[in-house]
């Protein structure tokens, strides 16, 4: 085990997410083969310490390990599959990305004339992959011995996320990173319609309302929201939905009728019929795990 696998692992003592001492940073473990399923990626920077994970994402299929860190510039459903074992848990660290610090960074970066000139307006999805490097890496490790301490969390973790979202720009694949702080880029638009979804998914959700809302017409906001996160708008809502009802099902074990109303569904009927053919498995069987 690597001295930054190690540090992640004395953070995640549990299964599952682990917060830590800094809001919006939390350290993932998982001990156990994860089979392809469906879940969703809040908007963040991931970067592994130990073990491997793949996302299914419209038809590409790709890795993030210690050697590649994945950015979702955007929450997006996905489909992941773990590789795992007791012997070798997975270990993620995963730090939220705060628009404003995004914004402050890259404001400084143009006053010295460090905003690369070749961002391409077409590359712009809710993911990437970065290469990671030495700075990244002694970036991720500072941050991690940082967050051994709530003092020096509290002293120097926001500084420490502040590098490591720096190291990240950095990165040849970073174009979307670019595009989320600008506000007329068509990520930027597509994120801004996403907050509302995450917001608003219990109601009724237009496209139409979406696309008013980023100031694009109907047909041009869907080709763009496909474009950014792989999916539909009504996709994507239906998504959220969904993996919202599995979350308030594992969690607060209320009735399938309840779930389905409380994320949006007017029929609990067609709610557990796509829950089924989403999850592989029913509403009920859900619950009772």
């Amino acid at each position: 085990m690597t001295d930054t696998a190690i540090l992640m692992a004395q953070l995640a003592p549990k299964e599952g997410v682990n917060k830590t001492h800094l809001a919006g940073v939390h350290v993932f473990r998982g001990s156990q083969y994860g089979a392809r399923g469906p879940m969703c990626y809040s908007q963040g920077m991931l970067f592994v310490g130990q073990g491997k994970k793949r996302l299914y994402l419209d038809n590409q299929t790709f890795d993030y390990d210690s050697e590649n860190a994945l950015v979702m510039t955007v929450p997006l459903p996905v489909e992941c599959e773990t590789f795992a074992s007791p012997e070798e848990p997975v270990l993620v660290l995963m730090v939220d990305i705060d628009l404003v610090q995004l914004n402050h960074i890259i404001r400084l970066m143009d006053e010295h004339n460090q905003i690369p000139k070749n961002l391409n307006e077409s590359r712009q999805s809710g993911y990437f992959v970065a290469p990671t490097t030495e700075e990244m890496d002694c970036s991720v490790f500072r941050l991690l011995q940082a967050l051994q301490s709530p003092l020096e969390a509290k002293v120097m973790g926001e500084a420490l996320v502040l590098e490591l979202l720096y190291r990240l720009l950095e990165s040849p694949n970073a174009a979307p990173l670019y595009a989320l702080s600008l506000s007329h880029t068509r990520l930027a638009r597509v994120e801004k319609a996403l907050s509302y979804i995450h917001r608003h998914y219990g109601e009724s959700v237009e496209v139409d309302t979406l696309a008013g809302l980023v100031n694009m017409s109907p047909s041009a906001f869907h080709r763009c929201f496909k474009e950014v996160t792989a999916s539909s708008p009504i996709q994507y809502l239906k998504k959220i939905r969904l993996t919202r009802a599995k979350e308030l099902l594992q969690a607060q074990k209320l009735k399938v009728k309840d779930v389905a109303t409380q994320v949006g569904y007017e029929s609990s009927t067609q709610f557990s019929r796509e829950f089924k053919r989403y999850f592989a498995q029913s509403p009920g069987e859900c619950a009772r795990l």
